[in-house]
């Protein structure tokens, strides 16, 4: 493995404030070429998210990583003022890393041997979970304290885990890589798992209601989003994604939000169809895939590739 020994550090992004957040102008750059295969670049913009008239109304997107390289899978804090977010830098392994919104400084949060991804804070928000890439390759749930230390396996059997949502304080949602796919059911008290279904996709979000969480049915026709209720497992299939689109994020118990090329389309509970909301390309965004909502409603994270 790569020697970890540089020390932590800070880097500060460009100020913005709620009230000028409009006015700012987006830097767009192109990546450096890699002779190695790698993930893909791709940088995570914040905007001001609200409901008019029943409608999700987003702001002025602005580049809160804007670097070359791999910057994805923002997770808001429960207090939503700060991104836990997956990057990986000059010593090519992925960590996780911090993004404050009121000061816009960006703090590394793990340096470790392994590589960590998809950062989740757990119920009770003294720790967060995460995917860790271990080195010997397996991947499995592991959780640290909210300060990068203290590293504990979650549960020691399953593997390989690709994704996870916490449904509540025991019991976690997970997609394990497998052919096909699989949807399984952990339960932290009694360290057992359970297949609860197969051929899903990478998206595992806790409902807005907490009484359960969705995930995706793939076929070859479609992909389908599906919510399933808590305790138990009794699932309603809500609608059809867009073509291409993998992930999806809750705005409120009605209305789901997803990317699909530059554009932003929601679905409010009920509908049949996806309705565009916004297009990103004249803000220099294109190839949406993840987004997450702040737990106040007040902000969306957008992963995107920047517009050479």
């Amino acid at each position: 493995m790569i020697s970890r020994s540089h020390p932590e550090r800070s880097e500060r992004s460009a100020f913005f404030s709620r009230a000028t957040l409009a006015a700012l102008a987006l830097v767009a750059f192109s990546a450096a070429g890699n002779a190695q295969a790698g993930p893909p670049s791709t940088d995570i913009f914040l905007a001001p998210l609200s409901i008019q008239a029943g409608k999700p109304a987003i702001g002025t997107p602005i580049n809160i990583t804007k670097r070359p390289g791999y910057d994805n899978q923002p997770s808001f804090t429960p207090d939503s003022r700060s991104i836990l977010f997956t990057s990986v830098r000059e010593d090519a392994q992925s960590d996780i890393y911090r993004f404050d919104i009121t000061s816009t400084l960006i703090s590394r949060v793990t340096t470790t041997p392994e590589s960590e991804y998809s950062a989740t804070v757990m119920p009770g928000g003294k720790r967060f979970s995460v995917i860790r890439v271990e080195r010997d390759s397996a991947q499995r749930l592991w959780s640290f304290a909210m300060d990068g230390s203290d590293p504990k396996l979650v549960l020691e059997s399953l593997k390989p885990v690709g994704y996870h949502a916490w449904v509540d304080a025991n019991n976690l949602a997970m997609f394990v890589l497998g052919r096909p796919n699989a949807l399984v059911h952990g339960d932290i008290r009694t360290g057992k798992s359970d297949t609860l279904a197969r051929s899903i996709g990478r998206s595992l979000l806790p409902l807005p209601d907490k009484h359960g969480f969705s995930f995706v049915r793939t076929t070859d026709a479609q992909s389908t989003l599906v919510a399933a209720r808590w305790p138990g497992f009794a699932t309603t299939d809500l609608v059809a994604l867009p073509k291409g689109t993998q992930d999806i994020a809750w705005i409120s118990d009605g209305i789901a939000l997803a990317g699909s090329g530059s554009t932003l389309v929601y679905w409010s509970r009920g509908a049949a169809a996806w309705v565009t909301t916004n297009d990103l390309a004249t803000a220099g965004l294109t190839d949406i895939t993840r987004i997450a909502v702040s737990p106040n409603g007040k902000w969306i994270a957008i992963v995107a590739a920047p517009k050479p």
